[in-house]
């Protein structure tokens, strides 16, 4: 990635990742990622901010020549995760004298992941201050968004935030500023309910105390900046709330078509309530699409036929992402099918222990679906919508 000023001082030295598909050997990357990093040039002291991933420190070292960067005074970690500081043991061996400005949590975490001794280290606290000379730098301490460490960095004369992994996608692009909404909106809410959505509550109150701040402009770790800060932080406000919509996402498998019958009959039950309803084939479907519906669904419903005594595995698998997010949902239900026993609905009950929502009565039948069950489908479509009416979701 070329090196690209936002203003005067400051410049983006980052690396895109084109080619990146999964990321922690769990999230799919549809669009890559960046990894991005910025060089702060003061009058008297140059920062780098953020040391990118592992494998990409040619590119990171390339890209400071090019911004005419010869020393560094300070290189800032908001976060010790690997993506953000991989490049940083080339980093410690050219640059002797640069000293490594974090949390003393995050000081911890550094010495394990990369062995660097303390004496390299500045440690900072919440609200403390860091001359450039003719600019300051102020370090607000954000723990749980998303590690217990992790930092954002103030550029207190030009009003911008570097927000560390907060307003962040997983998004890979040329353009170094958000523009067109529709582009970015997509990789930051899927970024936000993959990563973030377990900590809403947390992201709430760093959204209340970033209103103290003016913003002019907000520089993630992942993803573009966003020169214009009141779209994606508005979005986070309606991703961080409890708020819900008249959605009913259905996860669903099946194995020989009577789970799948089921998962269309109420499918077509809800559609006839006036009920946004959305079915995912789990043998097929982005758990990352799913993640990022369940930050508005009001209801989910996973869907499963009995495999030996429990749930089909990938049933089980998504019943464990959505209770791991903590899911918004405000009502679950389980349906399927089985042959001649098991504890698929208790099994699955169990399994979303952390999502506080209520369990609306199973569908739970044995064989292909008959008339019976049909109208248990019917009864609990009439249920979530009286749910939904009740709550006046809209």
């Amino acid at each position: 990635m070329a090196v690209r000023a936002i203003n005067d001082r400051v410049c983006a030295v980052g690396v895109i990742d084109w080619d990146r598909q999964v990321f922690d050997e769990l999230l799919t990357l549809p669009e890559g990622t960046t990894y991005n990093a910025y060089i702060v040039k003061g009058s008297e002291k140059t920062a780098l901010i953020d040391a990118v991933d592992a494998g990409f420190e040619e590119e990171l070292i390339t890209n400071l020549i090019r911004a005419d960067i010869a020393s560094l005074d300070y290189i800032i970690l908001n976060h010790a995760e690997q993506d953000h500081t991989g490049a940083l043991p080339m980093l410690y061996e050219l640059f002797p004298s640069a000293t490594i400005v974090t949390t003393e949590k995050c000081q911890d975490l550094i010495k394990i992941l990369h062995q660097i001794p303390n004496h390299r280290f500045m440690i900072v606290k919440d609200g403390e201050t860091l001359s450039l000379g003719d600019c300051t730098l102020e370090f607000l301490e954000t723990p749980w968004v998303h590690w217990p460490e992790t930092m954002m960095t103030y550029l207190q004369e030009d009003k911008l935030l570097f927000s560390c992994d907060l307003f962040g996608a997983h998004f890979a692009t040329s353009r170094l500023i958000a523009m067109d909404e529709r582009i970015w909106y997509g990789p930051a809410k899927r970024y936000f309910a993959e990563i973030m959505v377990p900590f809403r509550a947390k992201v709430r109150d760093h959204l209340e105390r970033l209103s103290s701040y003016e913003i002019a402009c907000i520089a993630p770790s992942h993803g573009p900046v966003h020169a214009n800060p009141t779209p994606i932080v508005e979005a986070y406000q309606e991703w961080s709330s409890e708020e819900v919509k008249n959605l009913v996402i259905i996860p669903y498998i099946s194995m020989h078509g009577s789970t799948k019958t089921m998962v269309r009959t109420l499918t077509d039950a809800l559609i006839r309530r006036g009920i946004e309803t959305r079915p995912f084939d789990l043998g097929r479907a982005d758990t990352g699409l799913i993640a990022s519906l369940l930050l508005d669904a009001a209801t989910v419903v996973i869907a499963t036929p009995t495999v030996l005594f429990g749930p089909h595995p990938k049933a089980a698998n998504i019943a464990f992402i959505a209770n791991m997010l903590r899911a918004k949902c405000r009502f679950v239900s389980i349906i399927g099918s089985y042959g001649w026993g098991g504890k698929a609905v208790e099994d699955l009950s169990g399994m979303i222990s952390k999502i506080d929502a209520e369990l609306l009565e199973p569908v739970y039948i044995r064989g292909q679906l008959n008339e019976e069950g049909t109208q248990l489908l019917e009864n609990l479509a009439d249920e979530i919508l009286k749910r939904h009416t009740d709550n006046n979701l809209p």
